[in-house]
């Protein structure tokens, strides 16, 4: 009886998801729906990211522009005092890296979303990037770009499947993960994988 609780059964490898988490996260038809949302999240980040670059104040100045933010936020009472500290010794002293990081990467993460590359990463950075904005005090369309971005992340098999990811996935993967194709993988010459054999002993 001991044994059974000390090794179980099953371990989290062993679990299958269920049909609604592989329709939403792994189908190819969901891709639609999450298209919609990259295209959504993209008109958000793409010109908000390029009008700080070409502003001339975001990128590599002295960080001026992100100080109100900051100083807002450190003011508040509302604010976690673990953000506190972390606005006043590490963003402060360093606002011009942060203001040219915050342009670069809201540009990266709308370009990202918008021609479906590295979809994933791009949703995980659109998650934590609108996440300081929202603990800085900064609301407006902010937390409803948490949680897309969350999904993105989570949905980063399929999400970018309408976009360069349906050719670089596949191409990371066998590149950098798998050294033989899954069965039924059509190669390029059209040729199919052999299925997997099943020996039991």
């Amino acid at each position: 009886m001991l044994d059974r609780f000390v090794h179980p059964p099953m371990t989290p490898e062993h679990f299958q998801e269920p049909r609604w988490a592989r329709f939403l996260f792994a189908s190819t038809t969901a891709s639609w729906l999450w298209l919609v949302v990259r295209l959504y999240m993209a008109y958000v980040y793409l010109p908000a990211g390029w009008n700080k670059i070409t502003s001339g104040k975001w990128v590599f100045g002295d960080g001026s522009p992100i100080q109100g933010l900051v100083g807002g936020a450190v003011a508040s009472e509302d604010t976690p005092g673990w953000y506190v500290w972390f606005l006043q010794n590490v963003v402060q002293p360093n606002a011009g890296l942060f203001a040219t990081l915050v342009a670069l990467g809201e540009f990266a993460i709308g370009l990202g979303l918008l021609v479906g590359l590295l979809t994933g990463i791009a949703g995980f950075f659109a998650l934590f990037l609108s996440g300081n904005f929202v603990l800085a005090g900064a609301l407006g369309s902010n937390p409803a770009l948490v949680a897309f971005g969350m999904l993105i992340a989570l949905a980063w098999r399929n999400a970018g499947w309408i976009g360069l990811d349906r050719w670089f996935i596949p191409w990371a993967h066998l590149r950098f993960w798998s050294t033989t194709p899954p069965a039924g993988y059509a190669a390029r010459d059209g040729t199919a994988a052999p299925a997997a054999t099943e020996t039991r002993s």
